[in-house]
């Protein structure tokens, strides 16, 4: 068995290459850690990693238990539109060979069931009685043979749709659809932005603790082992190469994007107020408005209500454009009298309640808050927080009592 396992560089997966008797000497333990692993190649006649880069940690890890201990790199990396492009070719190849399976199960299908289709109006075929004599068994065989092949043809035609509905699934994806989306896309660039900023920090690290090997202090790893330069060095480059790829693909996208006619929408011209459509949700309203992302409540459907949260690359239109960007402030005024019931328990264990009405009134209002005071009672002001109701008017609580929740209808702007 050799010692190298190849890194392929246009896959990013790992391979392992050994001959069937080295196979055959693995115990049952290795050979389940290599299929948990990896999978058999028919095409490349070795086994390919499950994984690809950049999560082969473990997949290395499983090579060398297996005696794959040094890495043997092939090929050439390819550019995130080859890489796009080979993706492309191979989802049409497969399903022009999918159609082919459909287009045979179906000609299996018509075939197994042709032969009872021969018979249809022909009463006697579906009627005759069994007879227990050579000719009757003989012909209670055959037709029961004729039963079995229609049957089986059903199978067949249910293969068909299976294969027409693996080529619609393939063709989707040689459409390359996602490339059109400028949500995707805009999803797609932040992730590319965020693996090159965690990618440089891992390089700021290496380069640090290749200055300290090379000015003579001993560094170990996360096992323990002693670090050397050639370890450092091979990580940063390593890490080097993540970036170039990272910013390679974030080169595509940004160009896809573009092609899409980029982003429309972003804080300078979607308001709080403004009525939107994103994704498949057609009325919307834009409650708060952040550097990256909205966030905007659902007017309408099953989930009206609601409030969540996107980017502005997922809004596709806006409908109405109503700047509502300056806060209402709440209708409670100073002066305002407000009468609740507190409950009392004096008997512990008890459920028996003495109720008496305390009355409030407001001594300070804000545009967003109001104090309240407990008329003819020793106790300190209480600040509360009126919020909008659904249906557009404005509520506050003095505590959790039933009945303790006032309302007001009337909005006054501000």
């Amino acid at each position: 068995m050799e010692n190298n396992y190849i890194f392929n560089l246009e896959t990013t997966k790992i391979e392992l290459h050994f001959v069937k008797s080295d196979y055959d000497a693995l115990s049952d333990d290795d050979k389940r850690l290599l299929k948990g692993a990896f999978l058999w190649s028919r095409t490349g006649a070795c086994w390919v990693s499950r994984a690809k880069e950049p999560n082969l940690w473990r997949t290395k890890e499983v090579a060398k238990k297996l005696g794959f201990t040094e890495e043997q790199r092939k090929g050439e990396r390819l550019s995130f539109a080859e890489q796009v492009e080979q993706q492309t070719e191979r989802a049409e190849a497969r399903a022009d060979r999918y159609d082919g399976y459909a287009a045979n199960a179906a000609n299996r299908g018509e075939n197994l069931q042709k032969e009872l289709n021969s018979f249809r109006g022909d009463i006697a075929f579906f009627t005759q009685p069994n007879i227990n004599s050579s000719g009757g068994r003989a012909f209670k065989n055959y037709r029961e043979k004729v039963y079995d092949r229609y049957h089986r043809g059903f199978e067949e035609y249910r293969k068909s749709e299976y294969f027409r509905d693996r080529a619609e699934t393939a063709r989707g994806t040689a459409s390359q659809a996602q490339y059109e989306n400028p949500a995707y896309l805009d999803r797609r660039i932040k992730e590319c932005k965020k693996e090159i900023r965690a990618r440089e920090k891992n390089i700021i690290k290496y380069e640090e603790t290749l200055l300290k090997l090379e000015n003579g202090e001993e560094l170990k790893n996360y096992k323990g082992e002693l670090l050397t330069i050639e370890q450092v060095t091979e990580g940063l480059s390593y890490q080097l190469e993540l970036v170039e790829k990272a910013m390679d693909k974030q080169a595509y996208l940004e160009n896809c994007l573009e092609e899409c006619g980029g982003l429309c929408f972003n804080k300078e011209n979607i308001k709080v107020g403004y009525i939107v459509k994103i994704g498949h949700r057609e009325r919307v309203e834009i409650i708060s408005t952040g550097p990256q992302n909205v966030s905007y409540l659902i007017l309408e459907g099953g989930a009206k209500g609601m409030t969540l949260t996107a980017a502005y690359a997922e809004i596709t239109e806006i409908v109405e454009a109503i700047d509502k960007s300056e806060k209402p402030k709440h209708p409670f005024k100073v002066g305002e009298r407000f009468t609740t019931e507190r409950r009392e328990y004096p008997e512990a264990q008890s459920f028996k309640c003495v109720k008496t009405e305390v009355v409030y009134e407001i001594i300070k209002a804000s545009d967003t808050t109001i104090r309240l005071q407990a008329l003819g009672l020793d106790e300190k002001p209480i600040t509360r927080k009126p919020a909008r109701t659904y249906g557009g008017g404005w509520r506050f609580s003095i505590d959790d009592t039933y009945g303790n929740t006032f309302y007001r209808e009337k909005e006054v702007k501000a």
